[in-house]
């Protein structure tokens, strides 16, 4: 039997990273057994589900790289078919009409509470010989089994036992006749052929529900394995307030699809004590049973420190193409400077996050906007000017604008001054960047460029010589 799992978001809003790592869970586990992962999006809410939250999921997916082999699937395109369905269990008398009207069901729940009983419906349309009211559009609602249990093994988090009991008579459609949640789910996993439904443990009180259905269908169950929500790193549900909770958001932050998988991967599951995993480990060593059943709270350092992992160790090319999006959203024009590589190969043992890697890079392309107050207070003296002079010198005589030479320079200017580099060097790094930090001397004003450099110590010399001294 071919591994069929699938990842069906709703589309009422952005990916979250709890959904990126179900999808992710399901898409190893398919990708491990040589099986099929498929896309499905279940917009049956047909209220809040939108286009634009259905594009956000797509462009989610792309961006982490997990590649689907069959769909996007959209409930809404299969109405007649759930309708079908519906039809089937009414005529097999596994369903039926409830005409019940909701000030009914407001009052059953009331004197249930009254009475200290779990709210549910009391199945008085289910045998009913009563003459239908008029002018009331009824629901449907599925037979539940009033005896026996529902046994799951569930993969993640072991054997789960629920009494029939404890179940209701579930709507399988609404009065206007669209089909509810429960029951498009396993007519979708029916007919897509699921052999394991991978998703969170929040999903799990649906799951008797739709076992029964399915059922009474007469199908074979799927393996379960549901997984533990993600807290927050106080302990608590996760939220806005912890943090980015939007997959697109970590992309504008920086982060890489690399640092975020490997991330969202180690959040309840694990492989001995190892922390970083290449794509194709994660496949190698994924195993359902690895699944934590305890929640996993996120730690942002880590997620930091990963990133940090990969824009050291990801091919300079792969760096590249993913600082497209960073560059156009800073509007950072690379026409007049650097090889980008270059600048990537200079700032990537340096920076925390592609975002930060632009920003930081500005002056390799662009005039300085000034120069940071802190790093002119600290660096600019007046006997600085004499320094900068006497380096400039030595750099304009050099022919050969390669890091050595550059460096070599300003140590022989240092020297003929009579001072240390650290007396020259950070002036000299505020005077061509504009800030107190850069890469090395040598290879930041490699890539400023020769011209451009000069111009800069130039016009720091000016600056300095145009301060007011201290009285």
């Amino acid at each position: 039997m071919k591994v069929r799992t699938r990842f069906a978001p709703s589309p009422t809003g952005y990916l979250h990273i709890g959904g990126a790592r179900t999808a992710l869970f399901s898409w190893l586990y398919a990708r491990k057994m040589g099986g099929d992962f498929i896309l499905r999006i279940e917009d049956t809410d047909l209220e809040r589900s939108n286009q634009a939250s259905v594009d956000a999921i797509l462009h989610a997916m792309d961006w982490l790289g997990l590649d689907y082999d069959e769909g996007p699937f959209y409930q809404t395109q299969r109405f007649d078919r759930y309708k079908a369905v519906v039809q089937q269990l009414l005529d097999t008398g596994q369903a039926y009409y409830c005409y019940c009207s909701k000030e009914e069901l407001d009052a059953m729940r009331e004197a249930q509470m009254a009475r200290k009983e779990k709210p549910r419906y009391d199945g008085r349309w289910r045998d009913s010989k009563e003459t239908p009211p008029a002018g009331v559009a009824p629901v449907v609602r599925f037979k539940n089994p009033l005896e026996g249990v529902v046994e799951i093994d569930d993969q993640a988090r072991g054997k789960i036992v629920i009494s029939n009991t404890e179940l209701d008579d579930l709507i399988i459609a609404r009065s206007d006749g669209v089909p509810t949640y429960n029951l498009s789910v396993v007519v979708d996993d029916i007919d897509m052929g699921i052999t394991h439904v991978i998703r969170g443990d929040d999903h799990i009180n649906n799951t008797p529900r739709q076992i029964n259905i399915m059922r009474a269908l007469g199908h074979e169950l799927p393996v379960f394995a549901h997984v533990p929500m993600i807290l927050g790193h106080d302990g608590q549900r996760l939220s806005k307030r912890h943090g980015a909770v939007n997959v697109m958001q970590y992309r504008d932050e920086g982060y890489t699809p690399e640092a975020l998988l490997n991330y969202l991967v180690r959040l309840g599951w694990s492989h001995g004590d190892q922390e970083i995993f290449s794509r194709q480990e994660m496949i190698e060593f994924f195993e359902l049973n690895g699944i934590n059943r305890a929640p996993s709270s996120i730690n942002p350092d880590k997620l930091v420190w990963l990133n940090q992992h990969y824009l050291k160790t990801l091919p300079i090319a792969e760096i590249a193409a993913q600082l497209q999006w960073h560059l156009a959203h800073q509007q950072l024009d690379l026409s007049n400077g650097p090889a980008l590589e270059d600048v990537i190969v200079a700032q990537r043992e340096r920076v925390k996050n592609l975002e930060e890697m632009v920003s930081t890079s500005r002056y390799f392309y662009e005039a300085i906007q000034g120069y940071d107050p802190q790093a002119v207070q600290k660096q600019f003296k007046p006997e600085t000017a004499g320094y900068l002079q006497a380096v400039q010198a030595a750099l304009a005589a050099l022919t050969d604008w390669e890091d050595a030479a550059i460096h070599q320079a300003i140590q022989q200017a240092c020297e003929g001054l009579g001072v240390k580099l650290g007396k020259v060097g950070p002036a000299l790094r505020v005077a061509v960047t504009g800030s107190a930090s850069s890469p090395s001397l040598e290879i930041t004003l490699r890539l400023i460029g020769r011209e451009r450099s000069l111009k800069r110590i130039q016009a720091a010399i000016a600056y300095i010589e145009k301060m007011p001294t201290s009285a």
